[in-house]
């Protein structure tokens, strides 16, 4: 009997382009073994379309790609969290969301490239940059032995996974 798949929820304030990323590539990566979802504190309402222009790129279905607010599970009822990751960027002085309650949480700070300024080309390679970088972080946790890190030695990693990857380049 398999082991049920782990919640995992990805934060940020819009919910237009970096959470929406990580939970693509999270239930792609983690296929079976975590279920992504993303939320935001304050929700734009709609995905950015370079967002969904990239992922369509890479072969994502994006169906499931809808701003949605955070609220949404803390609701009675919502999937129970086992993991929280917030991807603001709190370098460019964002607000990052707190959840609260007991699951394992870390802060992947990641620049919002819906932010970026410049030509057309220059915003989405700002987006394939988010991407890449979600990306090299997600790929790192899926590798991780959960079943052998206590809950110290696991967000000690987890923490590590978000300062340690370059910011650019």
């Amino acid at each position: 009997m398999s082991e049920p798949a782990l919640n995992v929820l990805f934060l940020c304030t819009g919910n237009s382009a970096r959470s929406i990323l990580a939970e693509a590539i999270l239930n792609r990566a983690g296929q079976g073994k975590f279920r992504a979802f993303s939320a935001g504190s304050n929700p734009k309402g709609e995905v950015h379309p370079y967002t969904v222009q990239l992922l369509q790129s890479l072969g994502y279905d994006t169906s499931f790609a809808r701003s949605k607010s955070w609220d949404e599970f803390a609701r009675p009822g919502a999937p129970k969290t086992d993991f929280v990751f917030t991807v603001c960027d709190d370098a460019a002085n964002e607000t990052c969301p707190v959840w609260p309650g007991q699951p394992i949480s870390a802060h992947w700070g990641v620049p919002d490239p819906a932010r970026a300024e410049g030509t057309d080309a220059e915003k989405h390679l700002a987006f394939a940059e988010a991407y890449r970088m979600l990306n090299n972080r997600i790929s790192i946790f899926t590798a991780l032995p959960l079943k052998t890190l206590d809950g110290l030695a696991l967000k000690k990693r987890l923490d590590e996974i978000g300062r340690d990857l370059p910011q650019a380049g």
